[in-house]
Parts: structure tokens; C-alpha cells; sequence
């Protein structure tokens, strides 16, 4: 095992492993650490803690320092200046006319490179663009081209649900979100709904997903026969989050009624309502493999 603590160099960034070395490194704490693209002012996130070298990208590199109060002095100053230059840049890209959008500004720690994020629906030849920054910072220039899902994460803003999105508040990285879970999930398809600020499909989505997945291992299909204690009934319709299904039972005076039950309630058989065997394969063959795989 490996004694690490976790550094962020953006709110709700990835957390990336660095080794404490014999410093007294505290979670919140503000660190200098040297990364890929040079020295660079971050805050721990994750206090010291043991892992496994599989969970290590190596090489670890080691926290330079605990951050001083000049640091601090230095991180906040490239903090303003990023804001001068993002003006500063908007207008080039306007001069030279190119169709790209502007999202982010970023100067490294130690002021070797400026880092500005856009975002283009297309390839953009920015090589006299950067020829122009470069001689107005007098530094290296890079240039980043960001998909729209980090364009939420960096700009931010309220989601449908009238919260800040998740993307800025706390999520490290993004993880695959389908359609076919808003489906397991009974949410309308419409786009407008399931849709975030970037215009996928909300990362909310994936958090109860494992939850639905087992539930849904576990109901029936709509169409099948149940056993009930009221007898044998049609299954007409499912709810997944109650773990609840109606049941449509024909009495002895020939009228059809309807019960809810509990699905550890009734017993289900393996008989189809031919009413729906055509509906019920179409629909229930992913779901009918997801109950075989749990038990």
C-alpha cells in the first residue's frame, strides 16, 4: 500500500494522487505540486490515505510544499490576470474572424503557458491567432478545444432542477449516461427533459440507475400471469421505485377488477396474457435477461 493525499486544482476538478512525502498535509489544505505541465497550485481534497498501486498513475510525484502565503498571493494574481486576458483574446478572435467561442482562460502556476479553452463545431486554423497572443503575453500559448460537457463544468449555471449542475458543484468526471437508462427509469423521452445545460442527457440519471437495475431484476413484465390472494390476475401495469404492481382479476360474477399489490405479495408465473405476448417479448427481453443474470 501507498500513502497518497488527493489534490484538486479546480472546484469539483479530478483528483489527481500525489505523495505526502513527510509534510503534515491536512484535507483543505493549499499545496504546490509539480504535474506534467510544471508546477502547478492546488488543494487537497482527499487527506493522506492508503492505495493500492493499481490506483496510481505513475510516476507519483511528490507535493512540493505546504502553500505559503506568497503563493497564495501569486495563485489569486493569475486569477486576475486570466480575466485580462480572456477580454484580451475575445477580441483577437473577433479581429481575425474566426468561429470559435471562448469559455475559459487558465495561467499555469509559474506562468509558462496560458491556457485558453474554447469551444467550435468544427476545426479552426487559430495559427495567427496564437502567433498574436503570443506576442501580447510573451509566454507559450496553448489553445484547447473543449466539448460542450466541459463547457457546463467550466461556465456553470442552474440545471432543470433549479440547482447548480452537478458538474461544477461536485462531480470529478463524467460518466456515460443512455437513454436506455431514462427508459429503466420511466422518464418522458422528450429531449427538453432529460437534457442538461450542454444538451446531453443529464448526468443525474446515472446516480439511482444501479438502485433501478436491481429493483427491475426483480418485477415482472406487464402481461404476465400472477398468482394473487384475490387468484389469478393479468399484470396491466408496474411501478418500479414502490416496488408495486396492479393486477387485473376477473371475478366469479365475470366483471374485471383491479388490485395493487406488493410484487413479495403474489407469485408470478411463467404464462403470457396473449393479449400482450407480442408486446411483452418486445419489451421485456432486455428485462427478462437482467432478472436471469441476478439470480
Amino acid at each position: 500500500m501507498i500513502t497518497v493525499v488527493g489534490v484538486r486544482f479546480k472546484k469539483a476538478g479530478k483528483i489527481y494522487y500525489f505523495d505526502p512525502d513527510d509534510l503534515n498535509i491536512n484535507k483543505h489544505d493549499n499545496v504546490v505540486v509539480e504535474t506534467a505541465r510544471g508546477i502547478e497550485f492546488g488543494y487537497v481534497a482527499v487527506g493522506r490515505k492508503q492505495v493500492t498501486e493499481e490506483e496510481i498513475v505513475p510516476p507519483l510525484k511528490k507535493v512540493l510544499r505546504i502553500a505559503e502565503e506568497e503563493d497564495i498571493l501569486i495563485h489569486e494574481s493569475n486569477k486576475a490576470k486570466a480575466i485580462e486576458a480572456f477580454d484580451i483574446c475575445e477580441k483577437k478572435i473577433e479581429d481575425h474572424g474566426l468561429d470559435m467561442r471562448l469559455v475559459d482562460v487558465e495561467y499555469t502556476f509559474d506562468n509558462n503557458k496560458v491556457i485558453f479553452y474554447f469551444t467550435a463545431d468544427g476545426r479552426v486554423d487559430f495559427r495567427e491567432l496564437v502567433k498574436d497572443l503570443a506576442a501580447i503575453f510573451k509566454t507559450r500559448i496553448e489553445l484547447r478545444q473543449i466539448g460542450v460537457r466541459d463547457e457546463a463544468k467550466m461556465v456553470g449555471g442552474l440545471g432543470p432542477c433549479g440547482k447548480p449542475v452537478c458538474c461544477t458543484t461536485f462531480l470529478g468526471e463524467f460518466e456515460p449516461v443512455s437513454i436506455k437508462m431514462a427508459k429503466e427509469q420511466s422518464l418522458s423521452l422528450n429531449p427538453t427533459k432529460i437534457s442538461g445545460l450542454c444538451g446531453r442527457l443529464m448526468c443525474c440519471l446515472k446516480y439511482e440507475q444501479e438502485s433501478y437495475e436491481e429493483i427491475l431484476g426483480r418485477m415482472p413484465n406487464i402481461g404476465m400471469i400472477a398468482i394473487t390472494p384475490k387468484g389469478k390476475g393479468t399484470i396491466i401495469e408496474t411501478h418500479t421505485i414502490t416496488e408495486k404492481v396492479k393486477v387485473k382479476i376477473k371475478m366469479e360474477d365475470d366483471t374485471d377488477e383491479i388490485f395493487t399489490y406488493k410484487i413479495d405479495e403474489i407469485k408470478i408465473t411463467d404464462e403470457i396474457d396473449p393479449k400482450y405476448s407480442n408486446e411483452t417479448e418486445t419489451i421485456g427481453r432486455c428485462h427478462m435477461n437482467c432478472k436471469k443474470d441476478n439470480k
